[in-house]
């Protein structure tokens, strides 16, 4: 129930009921004496009437059916007055008329089962308006108004019927939300309730349907299909009758593999809300030329509609006017494509090529798809993508792409939309492409565009130095248009005075490659009216990796503090030599980041100039990192054992604000990270790695992390740096355990334990053996793991890092597990959580509660581990530990299978499954496979269980994992 203001605007006390579970009432949110359960059977027959007038009845009959006592109608009139007085002031709510009672509600007094249904009805609105996330939301909203089941202890004959009446609405809610669910694409996020819902309801075909459907969507065809078969099994068997006909249908259609039901959301695709994007850039008022090309690439974009579907692809170098031609052809065109058009710059000159399952992401939001409907995977987002353009009339313009392979997945299914690409290679190899081939602009055109752009009275004056311009320009467009508008915008400059500023460069450009060195030399045109101190920020700017930087994060770099920074970066942002991209962040186009580290190369000297602000940007990074590794993991020694930084990082307030920082900048630190390649910055990006391990654990960034982790190891082979070659390889171990690669994870793990003797690295020889102890347990050598489970213990305790000695023991209580040991596993899981809870660390005793958890799970004290993992699980939720989170379900999953509880642990299971999906690898998987097999099994769902176990046999099988044998064991006892 929802509790609102306590009055109305005329100050009458609204009343709040609720039927949807416990009867009860409040006057504000003042709780009001329900009374006994005869009262409450009373108040819950009133409400249920809608203000219709009972008489008594009927009202005796309800609460009492067909053997009421003696003494009924007293005892009525008595539970009548109570709940009139209950009212208080409010007195016109029970009205007594006709010898029966009734209840009035007033306009601002509300009865939970009639919002339910108001929400219905917007829910159903929104789903018929091509809305069903909305739908989704709403039919949610009208589901949490149960507060368990409906008429909770309430006795007589209305209340069962009407609790059966609630029953089956709640069912069919569920239903309408998860159909509107799976519409919006939220297949894999709806097999675990629909699992449990199958489980309570087995011969409810609609859900079995909603079931196979998500399964298939889900990429889990063999189990949609054994989902068919468990139905009718059961049915034949209970009922005798065969699968209603769209079951039946829908299982053919898997069968076929129909292409409608494999676009993972076609049914979102043609529900979605019609948006019309308009995303082409402005078209350039001064566009100059091109006639010819604009007369080619509008007549092939007008055939659209053919059979073959159109790509014009616009190749030429940089600078020579690819995108300005492309977007001038585009709103030319427009009118033949009324749904819109769809824009990106793909990044392909430069050194980080947008991703295009990213790109695809963005054009799925811009056509009304929600990130929480979002598909993961770059094959089923291109298959969404398709299917929303289906019978539509797109363009889609592509800038600078990097290759053939970059736009495949970007190009529309259907001969109804066209797609421009620019890009600086030839796509030979794109089929069905017409390609163009871009030169630079004519002499005439170019001083055509110069003419434009600085006006006609001023190059008239002196057209033998304008010439000159536009040949220093090399006839590039962008050289040419970039030297105008500074022109343009200096009134005392002549344009000889440009001329000359220009010739000094001519014999330079002679000499290099015509069009890339005339955009350097109009950069270098801008750069040279920057101030000092602007022109130092771009060059410095210019040596950061990473997509963009953040405003701190460029202080570092600049040696200056926040304002003077900010001042800085926006003053470069008005010269369009730096891009805003988000506030409090910059980035360069990717040309323009060229110029500035040529420009860094060139003039920031002397040399140490630039190693210091790189150095100063690494330093601000590692000890912000190894402060979020603080705040998360107090009394941890080993942010005291990293390479001493000069320059401070960030403190957080909370461990929330530590870790949105850390996943905010990913990227950029990673970057940071595969650039430093020597020295002391080598050092420090191996430890920034070590503190920054979340980046892989939670899922979130598990290659790039992996492959900066590859970067410092060849680097500090190269270096011959023991230590650090150590380091790296421990966050090698980290990046292979959590994809599930043991093999090479535990050879990385040897090879640090080593080095770290070999550089006498407590940090190194500590962690390395730690993370061997736990993998050589995932590959069943238990003696092995125990062994470098109490070296780690030992070399934690040698340096005082108590909560990696916890860490230590925690990892203990597996083995003492597997070895049936089961008392001492109890007692190190107790050990370890004493250890953690004295340091505080939420995080730290997630861990521990988790070990616990398995200790007591296997002690047979299940409702105790429970209560450990629900603790974890909250904990690893708000700290965004991915991996965690679905490995704590899967041991609760565990617990419920000992707990003769199969329906719930196969719920938990598909939770596990959906967390798992990025983070975790293949082998964890299939152990959640296996359980999941079994706990179908255990509740009657024969065919998917066997389709599960199948599934995991084949991973265990080619990871040649011993767990094969226990698998096919389970395979063969239950097809007996």
């Amino acid at each position: 129930m929802v509790v609102g203001e306590g009055t109305t605007g005329g100050h009458t006390p609204t009343l709040h009921f609720a039927v949807l579970g416990p009867v009860r009432a409040w006057q504000g949110d003042r709780p009001l004496p329900s009374g006994s359960p005869q009262q409450r059977a009373l108040l819950a027959a009133l409400l249920l009437r809608r203000g219709r007038t009972a008489t008594a009845q009927e009202l005796v009959n309800a609460l009492w059916g067909e053997d009421p006592p003696q003494q009924a109608l007293a005892a009525l009139r008595t539970y009548a007055s109570r709940l009139r007085k209950a009212f208080g002031s409010r007195t016109d709510v029970l009205v007594t008329e006709l010898g029966g009672y009734a209840l009035r509600l007033g306009p601002f007094d509300e009865l939970d089962a009639d919002t339910v249904v108001k929400l219905t009805t917007s829910a159903e609105k929104a789903a018929a308006a091509g809305d069903p996330m909305r739908a989704h939301e709403l039919y949610g909203k009208a589901l949490a108004r149960w507060d368990g089941e409906a008429l909770g202890g309430v006795p007589g004959p209305d209340a069962e019927v009407a609790r059966t009446q609630l029953a089956e609405q709640r069912l069919i809610l569920q239903e309408q939300r998860l159909d509107v669910g799976l519409q919006a694409g939220l297949h894999a996020e709806s097999v675990s309730e629909l699992t449990a819902l199958t489980t309570s309801h087995p011969l409810r075909e609609r859900l079995r349907e909603l079931l196979m459907l998500a399964l298939y969507r889900s990429g889990r065809q063999a189990e949609a299909l054994a989902v068919y078969a468990d139905a009718r099994k059961l049915l034949i068997d209970e009922l005798g009758v065969e699968p209603r006909a769209e079951l039946a249908e829908l299982q053919q259609r898997i069968l076929n593999a129909d292409s409608s039901l494999s676009q993972a959301a076609k049914t979102a695709a043609a529900t979605l809300p019609v948006i019309r994007p308009a995303q082409l850039p402005a078209a350039v008022p001064d566009f100059t030329g091109r006639a010819a090309f604009v007369a080619e690439l509008g007549a092939q974009l007008a055939t659209v509609g053919g059979r073959v579907m159109v790509v014009s692809a616009v190749a030429g170098i940089g600078g020579v006017g690819k995108t300005t031609l492309a977007v001038q052809v585009a709103h030319a065109a427009r009118e033949h494509f009324p749904d819109g058009q769809l824009y990106v710059d793909l990044h392909g000159a430069g050194a980080s090529p947008a991703d295009p399952a990213a790109v695809i992401g963005s054009f799925l939001r811009a056509l009304g798809v929600t990130d929480a409907s979002m598909p993961e995977g770059l094959a089923e987002r291109a298959a969404l993508y398709r299917s929303l353009l289906d019978g539509r009339r797109l363009l889609i313009l592509l800038d600078n792409a990097r290759d053939a392979a970059q736009v495949r997945h970007l190009l529309p299914g259907t001969a109804d939309c066209a797609t421009l690409i620019t890009s600086r290679v030839r796509m030979v190899d794109l089929a069905g492409a017409h390609l163009v081939d871009l030169d630079v602009m004519s002499p005439e055109e170019a001083l055509t565009l110069f003419t434009r752009i600085v006006g006609p009275e001023r190059v008239n004056a002196e057209r033998d130095a304008a010439m000159d311009v536009v040949a220093s320009c090399g006839f590039l467009p962008l050289a040419i248009r970039i030297a105008a508008s500074r022109l343009a915008a200096r009134r005392t400059w002549t344009v000889s005075t440009l001329a000359r500023k220009l010739s000094d460069e001519r014999g330079r450009l002679d000499e290099l490659q015509a069009g890339d060195q005339a955009v350097k030399a109009t950069f270098e045109l801008g750069y040279g009216q920057l101030s000092r101190e602007q022109a130092r920020a771009f060059r410095l700017l210019g040596l950061a990796d990473g997509p963009d930087i953040s405003l701190l994060s460029a202080a570092a770099l600049l040696d200056r503090g926040q304002g003077a920074t900010e001042t800085l970066l926006e003053s470069l942002v008005d010269t369009s030599l730096v891009e805003s991209a988000a506030p409090g962040r910059y980035r360069f186009h990717d040309l323009v980041r060229l110029f500035a580290r040529a420009c860094a190369e060139r003039d920031e000297q002397p040399p140490a100039e630039r190693e210091a602000a790189t150095s100063r940007l690494l330093d601000f990074y590692l000890a912000t990192t190894a402060n979020v590794y603080e705040l998360e993991r107090p009394g941890d020694r080993t942010t005291a054992h990293l390479e001493p930084t000069q320059y401070p990082g960030l403190t957080f307030d909370t461990p929330a604000a530590a870790v949105d920082w850390l996943f905010t900048e990913a990227d950029c630190l990673l970057a940071a990270v595969q650039g430093a390649t020597s020295g002391e910055r080598l050092r420090k990006a191996a430890d920034l790695l070590l503190v920054a391990r979340d980046l892989s654990e939670s899922g979130a960034l598990p290659l790039p992390y992996e492959r900066a982790s590859e970067a410092t190891l060849h680097a500090a082979q190269t270096a011959g740096d023991a230590r650090t070659e150590g380091r790296a390889r421990i966050a090698l171990v980290l990046a292979g355990s959590h994809a599930g690669r043991f093999s090479s994870a535990y050879e990385h793990g040897r090879r640090a334990i080593l080095l770290g003797t070999a550089a006498e690295d407590p940090v190194t020889r500590s962690h390395a053996a730690n993370e061997q102890g736990i993998i050589a347990g995932y590959l069943e050598r238990n003696d092995e793991a125990e062994e470098y489970l109490t070296r780690a213990f030992t070399e934690f305790e040698g340096y005082g890092n108590q909560p990696g000695a916890a860490s230590a023991l925690g990892n203990l209580v597996r083995i003492n597990l597997k070895a049936g040991a089961t008392e001492n596993a109890v007692q190190l899981a107790h050990r370890t959580l004493d250890i953690l809870k004295s340091l505080g660390s939420d995080l730290r005793m997630a861990n521990g509660q988790y070990a616990l958890g398995q200790a007591l799970s296997a002690d047979g004290r299940h409702e105790a581990a429970l209560h450990q993992f629900t603790v974890a699980l909250k904990t690893f939720s708000s700290h965004r530990q991915r991996l965690w989170e679905g490995m704590t379900h899967y041991r609760m999953a565990e617990t419920h299978i000992a707990m003769d509880s199969p329906a719930e642990a196969a719920r938990l299971c598909e939770l596990a499954l959906a967390q798992l999906r990025n983070v975790g690898g293949a082998w964890r998987r299939a152990n959640v496979l296996t359980l999941l097999g079994r706990a179908l099994l255990g509740i009657g769902q024969e065919g998917r269980g066997e389709a599960c176990l199948q599934q995991a046999l084949e991973i265990f099988d080619e990871q040649g994992s011993p767990e094969s044998a226990a698998v096919r064991n389970l395979l063969g006892s239950s097809a007996v």
